[in-house]
């Protein structure tokens, strides 16, 4: 029997090379040299600086490699920046990412979730909540409810949010042909798009102060974050998506077809995943109902812990981990060595995406260099009216989110210049607000290498750019019906 590959392990290590990835990485230097030669020292790179988010895009979806694209992009900007010292550049922005506070609170809540999700299965508290479910829940589209409804519920983070929810559902899912894919879509969907509706979450704390920071309101920030939450249209779409989908009024689109057909054959886990499909012969190793209690308790700390210490996540992962222990401990459900254990296989099943959201940090920090936020604010700035604010703001934002992956870090630049300009055009406040939060929203649901959108692959069971490409149309349907809202909104209220 085949040994599972380890997360970065060559895919097919035994199959000699085409050429096709030479002939790739060709083209990528030769333009990247291209536009160096182009670009004028001292000036600003204008429309250059999009080309290491494009290269990033049209290799990953080239060789499917969400990672090596990543770096590829990277490679390329820092080339652009510094074509005599791109690797001393490289060292340094690589050593500021590594040593910044919110890379450093994203490895440890996510490595100590991967190490909470795993004693959870370890233990077989998940697979005893799994087949309670499925005594209560008897068709598919009850599965897909259930697990959107249970995605609504736990709005306090997007990251807890995509975990959680997938390893809650996965082998409910998973029972009725359900593809791993369409889980993962389900899941994000009711992460990022869900936590922006909530003002008890982690993104109206961050956002609200951001606003209030800004001056954006004379009153508190929260509280322009509460009279926004009407406009931000993506949140309310992507819901609305996510209900079709599981009743199955809207129909599968695009790679979700074929990933719908492989699961109705009975293969739920795509190929390549970092995943193992559940045996039939597997069955709960204690009573199912005193499993659910063993599940749902430790679920329950971990929410009222973080709500407890004013949303900080990473406080709530801890005393959840601690709990999770000494309960399964006092009730002898494992040793305490097997536990240990299953938090360190959590860590490690944690690596690879957290080497994506690190090293789409720091392709960041080059789109920051070369000015790529400021070219798009600037290029849609001739354009502007009081009405077409709000939908240029969202589309604006929204391309420069989905190139970069960055949800958050990209409005502390963008913020400063959007909110100024909306006084000045005494535009209705709310409602670019909501564009704002709209825009960050998609970003992180549609790019395949946010940190949302990896955590939901991986808490699925599929990799980034198997959801990626999946989810892709349905966040696109999303994106152009919020557009054409704001559209609406921007002249009936102005």
């Amino acid at each position: 029997m085949s040994q599972p590959s380890h997360p970065f392990a060559p895919a097919l290590p035994a199959r000699r090379g085409t050429g096709r990835t030479l002939l790739l990485v060709l083209a990528v230097l030769g333009s990247v040299i291209g536009l160096t030669l182009a670009h004028r020292p001292g000036t600003d790179y204008g429309w250059i600086s999009l080309a290491p988010s494009l290269i990033v895009l049209v290799v990953a979806i080239a060789t499917h490699r969400t990672l090596e694209a990543l770096a590829v992009g990277v490679l390329s900007g820092l080339i652009l920046l510094q074509p005599e010292d791109f690797v001393g550049e490289l060292a340094d922005i690589s050593l500021s990412v590594m040593m910044n506070e919110t890379i450093a609170w994203l490895i440890l809540v996510c490595g100590l979730m991967g190490g909470f999700i795993a004693m959870l299965e370890k233990s077989g508290c998940t697979l005893s909540f799994s087949h309670v479910m499925t005594r209560l829940v008897k068709t598919r589209r009850q599965s897909l409810l259930s697990t959107a409804a249970l995605g609504v519920l736990i709005f306090i983070d997007d990251y807890l949010n995509a975990l959680a929810t997938s390893a809650a559902m996965k082998r409910l899912t998973d029972r009725f042909g359900v593809s791993r894919e369409k889980l993962a879509y389900i899941v994000d969907s009711t992460a990022a798009p869900i936590c922006i509706l909530v003002p008890l979450s982690t993104w109206a704390v961050y956002f609200a102060e951001l606003l209030e920071t800004n001056a954006a309101t004379d009153g508190p920030g929260m509280w322009l974050y509460i009279q926004s939450i009407p406009f931000m249209l993506y949140g309310w779409v992507a819901m609305g998506l996510v209900l079709l989908v599981a009743v199955g009024k809207l129909p599968d689109l695009g790679p979700m077809r074929a990933a719908e057909a492989r699961a109705r054959a009975g293969q739920p886990i795509p190929d390549g995943a970092p995943d193992q499909p559940l045996g039939d012969d597997a069955a709960p190793a204690m009573r199912p109902w005193l499993g659910v209690v063993n599940f749902l308790a430790p679920m329950a700390v971990l929410i009222g812990a973080s709500a407890w210490f004013e949303i900080d996540l990473l406080k709530g992962v801890i005393v959840a981990t601690l709990f999770t222990l000494v309960l399964y401990l006092i009730q002898r459900l494992a040793t305490f060595n097997t536990l240990m254990d299953a938090i360190m296989d959590g860590f490690r099943t944690m690596m690879l995406p957290l080497a994506i959201v690190a090293v789409g940090f720091v392709l960041r920090e080059v789109n920051d260099q070369l000015g790529m936020t400021a070219f798009m604010i600037d290029a849609f700035s001739p354009y502007l009216t009081v009405a077409l604010l709000p939908a240029l703001v969202f589309v604006s934002m929204a391309v420069v989110v989905f190139a970069t992956g960055s949800s958050w870090g990209v409005f502390v630049i963008s913020i400063p210049i959007v909110v100024p300009m909306a006084q000045h055009m005494d535009a209705p406040m709310p409602l670019v607000v909501g564009a704002l939060l709209s825009a960050s929203s998609f970003g992180s649901h549609a790019c395949f290498f946010s940190d949302s959108s990896v955590l939901s692959s991986q808490g699925s069971g599929c990799l980034p750019m198997q959801h990626g490409l999946t989810q892709f149309p349905y966040a696109l349907l999303g994106a152009l019906l919020t557009a054409s809202g704001f559209m609406v909104l921007g002249y009936a209220m102005t």
